[in-house]
């Protein structure tokens, strides 16, 4: 894989984790209803960390220099 491909990889993955992550907590604190996750408060912590995952896998896509591999 190419350093292009890599940065690009990183930014969309972590672009989808973060929605996905921002829906989790949304439906654990209870936002978002129509879901056995809505009001868990454990889906609510689960989608917290995906989101800071997500924008660290965005942030590393960003910042990933050219030339690495």
């Amino acid at each position: 894989m190419d350093s292009r491909t890599g940065r690009i990889t990183l930014i969309v993955v972590g672009a989808i984790v973060v929605v996905v992550g921002g829906v989790f907590a949304g439906q654990g604190a209870d936002l978002i209803p129509g879901s056995s996750m809505t009001g868990d408060r454990k889906w609510l912590v689960i989608g917290g960390i995906l989101v800071i995952v997500g924008l660290v896998l965005v942030v590393r896509g960003l910042r990933r220099r050219r030339s690495d591999t």
